[in-house]
């Protein structure tokens, strides 16, 4: 086995200071003072930068956990205020069933009430209600088709409403059911 060569002498190396020191090197004694004091700057401009980049590494690390630990909190948490919207509903409808004594008048206007509040907080959290008109074109991505009907109005059209179909946030949660005029 050979032994490594020694550093080439300093006439050879065009900048003066071997190309890639290796950061356990230490400069060579033929080195003339100028280039000794390029080399303390060139390991402590690689320290530096060395520090930086581990500096960058962990930060990088720290925001990703970070960004980790909300994304695990939004989950964890996204229904509490959908939730907490609906409680004044399970209210209404506790103290509905209490009374024991209720005229029928006074259950259709709790039950109406008890509805508009949670109309209300079902479109608080964007869940807005599917609910074509009779004769409006049939629409695939908001409304499924239950059957087709002979009907006086143009094809592909809504002859009657099943059940409502919702929406959250813009994307479909329950397409509405519909029944459908067929071509004649």
């Amino acid at each position: 086995m050979t032994e490594p060569s020694a550093p080439p002498p300093q006439e050879s190396v065009t900048s003066g200071v071997d190309p890639a020191p290796a950061a356990t090197e230490s400069p060579s004694p033929e080195m003339s003072s100028n280039t000794m004091a390029d080399w303390a700057a060139l390991q402590a401009k690689m320290a530096e930068l060395q520090d930086q980049a581990l500096r960058a590494a962990a930060e990088v690390q720290n925001a990703r956990r970070r960004a980790d630990e909300e994304v695990s909190k939004a989950r964890k948490f996204a229904v509490e205020s959908f939730a907490e919207s609906l409680l004044p509903v399970i209210d209404s409808l506790e103290a509905g069933l209490a009374i024991q004594e209720a005229k029928l008048e006074q259950i259709l206007e709790g039950s109406e009430a008890t509805l508009r509040q949670l109309k209300s907080a079902l479109e608080r959290h964007k869940v807005i209600a599917i609910d074509p008109a009779i004769g409006s074109k049939f629409d695939p991505a908001f409304h499924q088709a239950i059957s087709m009907v002979p009907a006086q109005q143009e094809a592909n059209t809504i002859v009657s409403v099943l059940q409502k179909g919702y929406t959250i946030a813009e994307r479909v949660l329950r397409p509405a059911l519909v029944t459908v005029a067929a071509p004649q």
